[in-house]
């Protein structure tokens, strides 16, 4: 068959030059003699020839739209190998086989984070279908890249509900990045494809570039929500919200062990350029040039002053010579080991709490000839202590199945919008008012355990009580509970538990007291070792009763007045061994030793011979 471009009775006939018409006029007749005078150019002429011209260029184009129909299929392939990194069929069917089973939970099966697990969760699942993402190497707004996807599925994001997947294979989480992108069609538009921003290697972190930090942290206005020492409490921090109205905390930066893409300074420098999508978290990476980014990185890892958490299960009691004075406050614990448990929402008991704002306490205990004392802090956004808080407070059963408040200010999801003046300025979201008041509580046994049975961490049961000191922070002075299981707390308040509370900057201080041997409760004896567990209320997270923060059973151990110097027994026990290692060589030489010498001279004494 005849080519369509080619000679032949489907070929289109070569169209006239339209240089030839423009230059010419109407195209000489070839069987014009030579050096024929040529026509003179009236204007009907040349208006003839530039619609000729017109024609020409349309005729060409026909032409070139005939010969683009011959294109192989082979082009094609090539055009769509340039395009968007959307996957295979085949790879996009796999991850999704994955995300039903793994992700939709809380995802949902839409991709739109309305899985059922959605409303216990904060902050909330991802809805793919906006097509923002949080941790990106790419520019504020825009796509995250393929690798960006895998490695958020990989590592998952710390003290969120989202884990991390280091069972998949490599290809089958890269399938469920192909699936997630399915989506949003912003991942199929070749014009979105995402370009990572410049990233440079990490220069050294000196006093001098920690000191820019600082001042850089100040100017470009971090201190509003993520406060003057980092720990999420600035004016801002209560109102802020995501772009869909639920309700978001600010990074707490002297915690790194939490930061939701990772602690490294090369995580903290990305996250600085880029920004998180759909947060207030502006990205820095056309505002900074990238040594004043590095200088507020450096800032801000100097914050957490180490790499992890140190997650202990043992707690030392310190024995201080001079007594107890709860007005020197925590200047009291300055010998005492200061040990961190993590925090857990309590969802075994109505009253769930799924997401509570403290991930930790750090805990110090000291005693002296009369008393034994404990420090407990935590990181706290606002200070709440203007309503009422108690253990055994009620949580109605239907604010387990409520998604969470807007924060402050925040438009409720789902709402209709509200009507703007465009021209008005924008009034600055009000802070949310605390319903509860902010407290904590140590829980000991009501006696000391005999054997490895402890009561139930979840405020002790009917076998085995607990003896419950709570504080208030409303409250001036702490209060004893005993409880027998978290439906069975009652009031035992004997006037033993003293204490003394502080916040500053983000960050509660408080001091529980009590007699070594107290008319209720079990005796702290040097030497021995004692069940101690922890429990952290957020008034404005509207905890109380069941719904708290706490810990499992950790260990107290009060340590002796004196603490024996190991060189004693190391020094008598190497005397010891080398007794007996004496004792040993002086056996084996009087039990062997002439026997061996007489041996010895007999064959001395005999001739040698010798053979020929």
């Amino acid at each position: 068959m005849t080519s369509l471009n080619g000679p032949g009775g489907f070929a289109p006939p070569d169209p006239p030059s339209p240089s030839d018409i423009l230059w010419r006029g109407t195209p000489t007749p070839r069987s014009a003699p030579a050096g024929a005078p040529a026509a003179r150019w009236p204007v009907a002429s040349i208006a003839a020839a530039c619609v000729a011209l017109l024609i020409a260029l349309l005729y060409t184009a026909q032409a070139g739209s005939a010969r683009a129909l011959a294109l192989s299929d082979a082009t094609v392939v090539g055009v769509e190998a340039q395009g968007p990194d959307v996957g295979t069929d085949a790879q996009r069917e796999s991850g999704k086989t994955l995300y039903l089973k793994y992700c939709s939970q809380c995802h949902g099966e839409n991709g739109d984070g309305e899985g059922y697990a959605a409303p216990h969760l904060l902050p909330r699942p991802r809805d793919f279908t906006t097509g923002k993402f949080k941790v990106r190497s790419t520019p504020t707004g825009a796509l995250p890249t393929h690798q960006d996807l895998v490695n958020i599925i990989r590592r998952g994001m710390p003290y969120t509900s989202m884990p991390a997947w280091p069972s998949f294979t490599d290809q089958e989480v890269s399938d469920i990045a192909y699936f997630l992108k399915t989506f949003s069609p912003d991942f199929a538009n070749s014009e979105k494809a995402p370009t990572p921003v410049p990233l440079p290697s990490a220069p050294k972190a000196t006093s001098e570039s920690i000191a820019l930090g600082k001042k850089l942290y100040e100017e470009t206005g971090c201190v509003k929500c993520h406060g003057t020492l980092g720990r999420g409490d600035g004016p801002s921090a209560p109102t802020l919200a995501d772009d869909k109205g639920h309700p978001i905390r600010p990074a707490d930066l002297a915690q790194s062990w939490t930061f939701r893409g990772g602690a490294a300074r090369e995580d903290i420098f990305r996250t600085m350029s880029t920004g998180f999508n759909g947060t207030p978290m502006p990205g820095f990476v056309d505002a900074l040039p990238p040594e004043q980014r590095w200088a507020i990185t450096d800032f801000i890892d100097s914050l957490s002053g180490s790499n992890g958490p140190g997650y202990s299960n043992l707690v030392v009691a310190k024995y201080v010579q001079d007594p107890i004075d709860l007005a020197k406050g925590p200047a009291n614990f300055e010998t005492a080991r200061m040990v961190r448990f993590p925090i857990i929402g309590q969802i075994m008991e109505p009253g769930r709490a799924f997401h509570p704002p403290a991930s930790s306490v750090a805990v110090q205990a000291i005693y002296d000839a009369e008393s034994i004392a404990f420090l407990v802090r935590w990181h706290d956004m606002t200070a709440d202590k203007t309503q009422t808080n108690g253990p055994s407070l009620p949580v109605a059963p239907e604010e387990e199945e409520e998604a969470s408040a807007p924060a402050g200010g925040a438009q409720a999801p789902g709402a209709p919008p509200q009507p703007a003046d465009p021209f008005a300025e924008q009034a600055a979201p009000t802070a949310p008012v605390a319903e509860f008041s902010d407290a904590v509580a140590i829980q000991l046994p009501s006696q000391v355990p005999t054997g490895a049975r402890k009561p139930y961490f979840i405020f002790g049961d009917a076998q085995d009580s607990v003896d419950l000191w709570f504080f208030d922070l409303a409250r001036p002075d702490p209060l004893q509970f005993t409880g027998k299981g978290s439906g069975a707390v009652a009031p035992n308040d004997t006037g033993d538990v003293t204490g003394v509370a502080s916040y500053d900057q983000g960050e509660w201080s408080v001091i529980f007291k009590r007699a070594r041997r107290a008319t209720s409760g079990a005796p702290f004896t040097p030497g021995e070792f004692m069940p101690v567990a922890f429990s952290v209320w957020d008034g404005l997270s509207r905890e109380r009763g069941n719904r708290r923060g706490l810990t499992v059973w950790y260990s107290l151990y009060v340590e002796p007045e004196v603490v024996p110097s190991p060189a004693g027994p190391m020094v008598k026990t190497a005397l010891l061994i080398l007794a007996i290692e004496l004792a040993v060589i002086g056996w084996v030489r009087w039990r062997y030793g002439p026997h061996v010498r007489d041996t010895v001279s007999r064959k001395s004494s005999e001739p040698t011979t010798t053979r020929a």
